[in-house]
């Protein structure tokens, strides 16, 4: 039976990071090839918040209510939702200016920039907004990422470990540290760590692919199997699941249902390159 639990923020993106490599079994294997996990922003957003009704809506509110940093804020974080990352800069500037301890906005404002690639300015706001509220875990998550990213692996951890220590609820502050006890081989305590993530969100397929992965790594291929078609049967168009349904098909020597797999993976990505590996390997 699955976790159930409720949904929270996605885990879903387009930007592709690095990925953990786990040696498994003569194949080299790929770690959970994580997407841009928080261009949902340090607040929960639903996907209609980003559409041209709701921020016509917001705007209204803001006009009724010019100092109220609070609209500027959620106006600016759909803004974000949208890809309009000027006009969502502008809304949390004009939050903050109103006040200047606006720990949220800065936070919010800082994914901004990571989204536009102006990471010492994004590493500011989120310390700007740890200072101002130490207990606020989004933060912590969000500069998190930021160091994973630069390779910064232990301060990474320190921030995701902070995040959960505060009882956060958040599944990425989790689904991250399964990644970083992942890559170092502690492979039982990321399944610790993914399964969480999927009890709190259940419908997110990237903690699945996680776990399975460190199934692998354990030798437990059957429930690998389990979590990889499951991650599929969330979602099929991420290559990397299908590239990991391939992986278990290979290692039991099924090449035909391997190279199908492998083929579909490339099809959604034509550089993910464990699915190229992997067709080289069964003779793609």
């Amino acid at each position: 039976m699955r976790p159930s639990g409720t949904n929270r923020q996605p885990f879903g993106g387009k930007a592709g990071l690095a990925a953990a490599t786990i040696v498994l079994a003569g194949f080299a294997v790929a770690g959970c090839e994580t997407s841009d996990v928080d261009t949902r922003f340090a607040t929960t957003i639903e996907a209609e918040q980003g559409s041209e009704e709701n921020i016509a809506s917001l705007s209204n509110v803001i006009r009724a209510n010019p100092q109220d940093p609070n609209g500027y804020n959620v106006r600016g974080s759909a803004f974000g939702r949208a890809g309009r990352y000027e006009d969502a800069l502008r809304d949390f500037d004009r939050a903050i200016q109103i006040n200047p301890r606006f720990h949220e906005a800065y936070a919010n404002r800082a994914l901004i920039y990571r989204n536009m690639g102006d990471l010492g300015r994004a590493a500011e706001d989120y310390d700007r907004a740890i200072r101002l509220n130490p207990r606020y875990d989004a933060a912590y998550i969000g500069r998190g990422e930021l160091y994973r990213r630069a390779g910064r692996v232990t301060e990474a951890f320190n921030d995701f470990q902070k995040a959960i220590q505060l009882d956060t609820t958040d599944p990425r502050a989790f689904f991250r540290r399964g990644l970083i006890y992942q890559t170092r081989g502690q492979h039982d305590f990321a399944i610790d760590d993914f399964s969480t993530a999927i009890s709190l969100q259940p419908s997110a397929p990237e903690p699945y692919n996680g776990r399975g992965l460190s199934y692998m790594a354990l030798g437990q291929t059957d429930n690998a199997f389990d979590d990889f078609n499951y991650a599929l049967r969330l979602d099929e168009r991420i290559a990397e699941s299908w590239a990991n349904q391939a992986l278990v098909y290979e290692k039991r020597g099924e090449l035909d249902k391997a190279k199908k797999s492998y083929l579909r993976a490339l099809q959604l990505d034509g550089e993910y390159e464990p699915a190229r590996s992997g067709l080289a390997r069964v003779g793609g």
